[in-house]
């Protein structure tokens, strides 16, 4: 009877092997990686376009609510209420200060009306200063100042730029101040149309910058005026 050898790997056929076998592992674990990494970026880009777009569809639907009223106490001393809408160049880019009937009262039975005091504008990131955000102010009252006051919520971070253009219904224009405060400028009345524009960085710095642009129509133009008038 002939005996039959039963032949083993080698150590050096073993090696091999292994490294084909790890080369194979790194090539699949690395495509998984990339397109975990890709899947999160497109992720990312998405939250963030969302958080934008909600940014400017809560502004807009705001500034539509947006109005200005005559009705002023005759004594200074005593004006405790002042509406205005004032658009212009401050600190980090262009604001808006305005009186609008957009709050919304949070707890049932609250003291409040619908009437409130906004402001959009740009500054630096509280916590990170080479940054810079989007500000929301709201306070819940009108007084006798209203560009000051209330509380501030970022809408959106990381922003280059935020600039407000105002269309004249008088002249067919577009301009980039507002104020009904002044005769000179455009008193008791408001913009048929307010054009926002937010500039944000790419996220990788070799793409650039984005601009994002939403209009408001303010639904009224007019300063109200509650006039009686006796016959």
């Amino acid at each position: 009877m002939i005996s039959q050898r039963i032949r083993g790997m080698t150590l050096i056929e073993v090696m091999v092997a292994i490294t084909i076998l790890a080369t194979v592992s790194v090539v699949v674990f690395s495509g998984f990686d990339q397109t975990m990494r890709n899947k999160a970026h497109i992720e990312e880009q998405s939250d963030r376009a969302h958080i934008i777009r909600v940014a400017l569809e809560r502004m807009t639907s705001e500034i539509s609510q947006a109005y200005v009223s005559m009705h002023l106490n005759p004594s200074p001393a005593l004006q405790t209420v002042q509406t205005c809408f004032i658009g212009g160049r401050g600190g980090r880019g262009h604001r808006l200060d305005f009186t609008s009937f957009s709050h919304r009262r949070l707890y049932r039975d609250a003291h409040e009306s619908d009437q409130n005091e906004l402001s959009y504008f740009m500054m630096d990131h509280p916590e990170e200063p080479n940054t810079r955000v989007l500000v929301r102010r709201e306070q819940n009252r009108v007084d006798e100042d209203p560009q000051t006051g209330g509380n501030l919520q970022i809408l959106v971070e990381d922003v280059i730029g935020f600039e407000v253009e105002y269309l004249d219904a008088a002249t067919g224009e577009w301009t980039d101040t507002w104020d009904t405060r002044e005769m000179t400028h455009q008193p008791n009345r408001l913009p048929v149309q307010v054009k926002l524009l937010l500039t944000v960085p790419e996220e990788h710095a070799d793409r650039g910058e984005r601009t994002y642009v939403s209009r408001a129509q303010p639904m009224i133009t007019w300063a109200l005026n509650h006039a009686i008038y006796n016959n």
